[in-house]
């Protein structure tokens, strides 16, 4: 799966429209291939982002869960410190 795609589930505050819009972009680029499709595929490209998108929000708004949501700052720090284990730190 593409590892631009992030978990949008269980976040406070939720996740946004751009968000999943942006996840729902980068699903359908990986599916066909394009990072900007032709003018002959836009609008087809442009409506799986619309569909996805919404697929998306209605699956995100059905989902329910008993745990904490999740605070984006920390888990993003807890992803840096995963890519630095695994990568080692950056040197500059």
């Amino acid at each position: 799966m593409c590892r631009n795609i992030k978990t949008l589930f269980n976040f406070d505050p939720p996740a946004t429209d751009e968000e999943i819009r942006a996840a729902s972009l980068q699903f359908v680029r990986k599916l066909s291939g394009f990072n900007t499709p032709s003018k002959a595929n836009k609008a087809a490209f442009d409506r799986a982002v619309d569909q996805v998108a919404e697929a998306a929000r209605e699956l995100l708004d059905s989902l329910v869960t008993h745990a904490q949501p999740r605070n984006r700052e920390i888990e993003i720090e807890r992803a840096r410190a995963r890519s630095a284990k695994r990568f080692g730190t950056a040197k500059t």
